[in-house]
């Protein structure tokens, strides 16, 4: 897969690394990976989107890869980062989507960023952390409930159980990828990680800790603080993807976000897991993504 790595500098003096396949003239599909991934090539997704004439491209949060780490960040942070890796490719306009920790990011660039971010899809994303009529860890796996459970009482108890766990992610392989999600993944997500998926997903979480904790760490506490942007931003611009076999982000968090945000295309599946729509639905995705946007594939 023919992909390459570029360092954008910011206009605070930071930088920001990302990763870029796919015609280079193509309107720009802005990724937000989870928590915690790194820059990884998805074979399929960058496939769906070339066939589509976008191009794919990956951004690192603050903190991971080749990204400054930017201690106290929110949410709605990222959209100035977003902006610049735009303008770096001399492009006005993109589309962007956000898988789980990545969803709120790129709801987030649509939010904060009209006129440029032309529609975003939130797949597997997670919700507000203090939302009336969302039970935040309702439904999560024990692994989910003891990290918010440490990220809400703030950095100094959340970064020694990330300490913990990152030990083992930091070399885990395919074929552990199931074992080291343990209460984390259904069987839904079970039947996926297999072959190329799982490799892709142990890269991809090696990759997030190479350059240490912040990524993951300030990832965390920004989910559990105010995003710093209104749903209302959305009105029109948004799908919801989500799944109800999900035990890293449920169903509710889907349909809470569906409900709340103006005229989002709410597309809550039955028998999808957390990691398998980018699996077995990136082309559906992808399409109605540019529907949302008003743009036809080229």
């Amino acid at each position: 897969m023919d992909a390459q790595r570029r360092l954008v500098r910011v206009p605070d003096g930071r930088d920001i690394e990302v990763l870029l396949a796919g015609p280079e003239d193509g309107l720009p599909l802005i990724v937000h990976e989870g928590t915690p991934l790194g820059l990884v090539t998805p074979p399929q997704t960058v496939e769906a989107a070339g066939a589509r004439g976008l191009r794919y491209v990956q951004i690192a949060r603050p903190g991971y890869e080749g990204s400054t780490p930017r201690p106290g960040r929110r949410v709605a942070d990222v959209a100035p980062d977003v902006a610049a890796v735009a303008d770096s490719l001399g492009a006005r306009e993109f589309v962007s989507i956000g898988m789980s920790g990545g969803g709120p990011h790129a709801l987030a660039s649509a939010a904060c960023l009209p006129g440029r971010c032309l529609a975003a899809a939130s797949i597997a994303g997670v919700g507000p952390y203090r939302a009336d009529g969302l039970d935040f860890l309702d439904g999560m796996g024990p692994e989910n409930h003891a990290e918010f459970g440490a990220a809400f009482l703030g950095a100094s108890a959340l970064e020694p159980y990330l300490e913990k766990e990152a030990a083992a992610l930091a070399e885990v392989t395919a074929g552990d990828i199931i074992a080291a999600m343990g209460g984390l993944i259904s069987a839904a997500d079970a039947a996926v990680m297999t072959g190329e998926h799982a490799e892709l997903l142990a890269g991809g979480l090696r990759a997030a800790l190479r350059a240490g904790l912040a990524g993951w760490r300030d990832d965390d506490l920004a989910f559990v603080a105010d995003w710093g942007f209104s749903l209302e931003a959305l009105a029109g611009r948004v799908a919801i993807w989500q799944g109800d076999q999900d035990r890293m982000v449920p169903f509710t968090h889907g349909q809470w976000l569906a409900a709340r945000i103006p005229g989002a295309r709410a597309h809550l599946e039955r028998g999808e897991g957390h990691l398998t729509m980018t699996v077995t639905a990136i082309g559906r995705i992808l399409d109605d993504l540019l529907d949302v946007a008003g743009r036809r594939p080229r």
